[in-house]
């Protein structure tokens, strides 16, 4: 049997264009948290497709973001979770994120994004990713994520 990530365990009925697994047209994005790794740290591999590109051959930087963005959020629901001892992650949204693109990031094979905890709180959490491709980074970002509270249109995004 195949390994369920963070998003199909947790929210097989997100839309999220990014991660939801329900959504037709999305990037379908699968978070696996890392076992064995010294910190909180979690990986996606993911393969683009032609109208993912900016220009032939090279990945859309708007899908880099959302990569990073879907990724590290759900490191940091992992990571919450964890940290309260609960059994699902709490509903959380981005706070603010920027991603540094360092080279043009190839769009003829897999990437990978790898995303650690460097701070957290109660409530949020700071991750550092990195999205490597032909065996080279091309892009980094660093974002707080929180979780949010009830009234909160995100509260029960997972059921």
């Amino acid at each position: 049997m195949a390994r369920q990530s963070l998003q199909e365990r947790y929210a097989l009925a997100s839309v999220c264009f990014g991660c939801g697994p329900a959504n037709a047209r999305g990037l379908h994005i699968r978070s696996f948290p890392v076992r064995d790794a010294e910190a909180d740290e979690a990986v996606c591999d993911w393969t683009p497709e032609r109208h993912h590109e900016a220009f032939p051959g090279i990945l859309n930087g708007g899908i880099i973001g959302t990569l990073m963005d879907c990724h590290s959020n759900w490191t940091a629901a992992h990571h919450l979770m964890r940290r309260a001892g609960a059994e699902i992650p709490p509903g959380t949204v981005t706070a603010d994120y920027a991603v540094r693109l360092l080279r043009p990031t190839p769009a003829n094979g897999p990437v990978r994004v790898t995303a650690r905890v460097v701070d957290s709180s109660e409530d949020r959490a700071t991750i550092d990713a990195m999205l490597e491709a032909g065996g080279r980074v091309t892009a980094t970002c660093r974002g707080t994520f929180v979780a949010v509270k009830p009234g909160h249109p995100a509260y029960h995004r997972w059921d």
